[in-house]
């Protein structure tokens, strides 16, 4: 693909994740392209249906949450890592819940959500080696697991309301996630 191209692709990519994020199934392809400064047919050489391009746009973010997780992982404080993950995923799930949801509507059957899947689980598996080097440095209660890490963001990314009072939940969660609160 040419450099041009990619950059335009990229482009669509980060305008249908806000407005999709925003706006849910009301969001639209020309709102996409005018927040992208593109013209409506690039977003559609591209990505032939809607449905395609939000496939697309969850299958970017989660490749670029899991590159950050595992980055993180590779340097720094083990525990800070884990905790700046936990935040990241917290604040940015309520819009990526929003684009998930759409994906569940009926489509063609011959449609495969296998991109997504295999996008989620490398953010499982980034998530879960945060998790591990953060209890190995005893930074992280060693009796956590991945599946409640993800109940508990899942909870919080679910909150409505204030975001001061979801920010703050999530504070104590992380508080209790230390390993001082371990049995």
């Amino acid at each position: 693909m040419r450099s041009d191209a990619r950059a335009n692709r990229d482009r669509v990519l980060a305008a249908a994740e806000e407005v999709f994020g925003e706006s849910g199934n009301a969001g639209s392809t020309d709102e996409v392209a005018r927040r992208a400064g593109v013209g409506i047919g690039t977003v559609f050489r591209h990505f032939p249906t809607k449905r395609a391009l939000l496939k697309a746009t969850i299958v970017r973010h989660l490749t670029l949450l899991a590159e950050t997780a595992r980055a993180r992982s590779e340097g720094g404080e083990a525990g800070a890592a884990f905790r700046e993950t936990f935040r990241e995923m917290v604040s940015g799930a309520p819009a990526k819940l929003a684009l998930v949801a759409l994906l569940e509507e009926p489509a063609d059957p011959t449609d495969s959500t296998d991109e997504v899947m295999a996008a989620a689980i490398m953010v499982r598996d980034a998530v879960e080696e945060l998790l591990s080097r953060g209890q190995q440095a005893g930074e992280v209660r060693a009796d956590a697991t991945v599946d409640e890490v993800y109940l508990l963001i899942r909870a919080l990314a679910n909150a409505r309301g204030d975001r001061t009072v979801v920010d703050r939940a999530v504070d104590i969660v992380l508080d209790g996630l230390s390993p001082q609160h371990s049995e």
